[in-house]
């Protein structure tokens, strides 16, 4: 079974080429943060990745997690691993100094975060969650709140999870029951939550449940919904751990993957109530629990690269011992030689850059959405790009974890090579943390119609001002084969996005249901232009170092160039097509009764 190897040469050139990481960081006021410091720090997370965690990935999906006498245990490695995980201080990257946190750029910790969810993803989630939990806290909790929680969740001694549904209530939030019951200067919760990631454990100390639930006379819907930290253990005034939560955790459910991640069905309050402490404002919890949730969506869009990641190397590995058929001389040679084989690689290589690099230029836009100069504009892109990210992503990872199996054939069907581990821990990327159905329509309505389309188009000045780039480059000299092949497809998949945005303005008013039936294909066109334009952005990059001459590895350069001019004739072609559903408006989606 392949072994994983971070993708250090590819995340290094993104950071310092692309996201311009010194000046990132010298602008934003990241002091003593450059590329040295982060080539440090991806190298050694590069080293916990590959050696202990990935090594536990197929141990994980094979034991999973255990339920026992009411006790969830994870699989055997984990705990240990996520012992070294946390003394090391990976948790810490992003937080907060003021609470023990280093303060790192959200850019270099989405790079290490790619490695923990490649290396393996069941174990990652536990971290993601709490990343979202420190998030929600940080942003809406009261000094209180956050002098009582903060630094054990940013330490990792600590744990969240994010407790939203319940069993008469999946994505329709409004339909939440949990009850919540003033008690001094705290709450009783009473309800159930259902598909609780990490929801129990062993591997921390402490779990704090970030709760959805309505207090007494709360208006109706979602309107009415609260949001409560309720910890499994009850700190006392000095903050250890005295008694536990009335907490349990019902069941493990059996899933199709990620077999190692407990998700849990939870009850709170069976005796009496779960002690709870509420964030913020009465009434206000989904809002603040959509802070976690667009943390989360960006993360889960990330973990669809990092599987794809994982596959992509596993299917070159195979390819390149599989021997089948022989050559022109009667020797025997392995599959990569052949074209089908080729195509199938070079989908997953071109993809899974560009969503690498999608991934980054979003992460670094969440750096100056909390700065100073241009912080609304980025702000605005964060929220334009969470659907996007977290919609295609997730979308074309499955696409390419199901090429991996192709790749394999019929081993590919079969357990023992580990491709079907991957494929089937992809299947819950596109579902969970909202599916791609929600990501497509809040990014026609919320991040599109909303504002008159006005991020959208500045979005497309953006590409428009990297083919502008690509354009000046391509008169100076006739080498650049590539670029003007990715030039070309560009300005014809930017055209299309363009016309598609005056078709959305068109019909937002006179024919909403329209807007409806074609917003998966608005957020997959978006994807895949977005995509072109990180990926042109990459090139350009790649070409400009070349002719300066400075970058010692040329080989890769011309890479980065040709996975760039795969990707404009294989995926930019796509925009066209989902153009021209868009134009279509579907209206044919309820024609019949089925």
């Amino acid at each position: 079974m392949t072994l994983y190897q971070a993708p250090q040469k590819d995340a290094t050139f993104l950071l310092e080429y692309v996201v311009k990481f010194d000046q990132h960081c010298e602008q934003l006021r990241f002091i003593d943060t450059n590329m040295e410091l982060a080539n440090v720090i991806y190298e050694e997370a590069s080293k916990l990745g590959s050696g202990v965690l990935a090594e536990l990935n197929h141990k994980g999906d094979k034991h999973g997690a255990t339920l026992t006498k009411g006790k969830v245990y994870s699989c055997p490695g984990f705990k240990d691993a996520y012992q070294q995980f946390i003394n090391n201080g990976w948790t810490t990257l992003a937080g907060s100094e003021q609470f023990g946190g280093q303060g790192l750029p959200t850019v270099l910790n989405t790079a290490v975060n790619e490695i923990w969810n490649s290396a393996n993803m069941a174990f990652a989630l536990c971290s993601l969650l709490s990343q979202g939990a420190i998030e929600a806290i940080t942003t809406h909790g009261s000094d209180t709140l956050k002098g009582q929680f903060l630094e054990k969740l940013i330490s990792g001694q600590w744990t969240g999870t994010m407790n939203l549904t319940e069993p008469n209530a999946g994505s329709d939030l409004a339909a939440v029951a949990t009850k919540a019951l003033p008690c001094g200067d705290s709450y009783l919760i009473t309800g159930q939550k259902i598909f609780i990631t990490w929801g129990d454990h062993d591997m921390s100390a402490n779990i704090l449940h970030l709760v959805l639930a309505r207090l007494p006379n709360a208006p109706a819907g979602v309107k009415g919904i609260s949001l409560f930290v309720v910890p499994k253990y009850l700190p006392d005034s000095n903050g250890e751990l005295s008694q536990l939560n009335d907490i349990k955790c019902l069941s493990l459910e059996e899933k199709m993957g990620i077999h190692a991640s407990p998700t849990c069905a939870m009850s709170f309050g069976d005796t009496g109530g779960a002690i709870g402490y509420i964030v913020g404002e009465p009434h206000r919890g989904l809002s603040y629990m959509f802070t976690m949730m667009n943390h989360a969506r960006q993360a889960v869009g990330l973990q669809g690269l990092a599987i794809s990641e994982r596959a992509y190397q596993q299917a070159l590995s195979y390819s390149k011992e599989r021997l089948q058929g022989v050559d022109s001389s009667g020797a025997k040679k392995a599959i990569i030689a052949y074209p089908d084989v080729r195509r199938m690689l070079m989908a997953m290589r071109s993809g899974t850059e560009a969503m690498r690099a999608l991934a980054y230029l979003a992460s670094a836009d969440l750096d100056r959405a909390c700065g100073d100069n241009g912080a609304q504009e980025a702000k605005q892109r964060v929220e334009f790009f969470t659907p996007v990210i977290k919609g295609w992503m997730t979308e074309l990872a499955q696409e390419l974890t199901s090429l991996n199996i192709q790749v394999h054939g019929g081993m590919g069907f079969i357990e023992e090579s580990g491709a079907a581990q991957h494929y089937r821990d992809a299947r819950i990327l596109t579902i969970y943390e909202g599916t791609t159905g929600i990501q497509a329509v809040d990014l026609m309505g919320r991040k599109t119609c909303a504002n008159n389309a006005e991020t959208l188009r500045l979005l497309q000045e953006h590409v428009r001002l990297t083919l502008n780039e690509i354009a000046t480059l391509n008169q100076s000299t006739t080498q650049h084969t590539s670029l003007r092949v990715i030039d070309r497809y560009l300005t014809v998949a930017l055209n299309h996005a363009v016309d598609c945005r005056q078709w959305i303005l068109d019909h937002a008013l006179t024919k909403p249901e329209a807007l409806a039936n074609v917003s998966y294909n608005y957020l997959m066109l978006m994807g895949y232009l977005l995509g072109g334009w990180a990926m042109a952005k990459s090139a350009l990059a790649a070409t400009q170092l070349a002719a300066q001459g400075s970058y010692k590895d040329v080989l890769f350069l011309q890479e980065k160039c040709e996975s760039a001019h795969f990707y404009a004739q294989y995926y930019l072609p796509r925009v066209t097509q989902h153009a021209e559903v868009i134009f279509s408006g579907l209206d044919s989606t309820f024609n019949i009764a089925l």
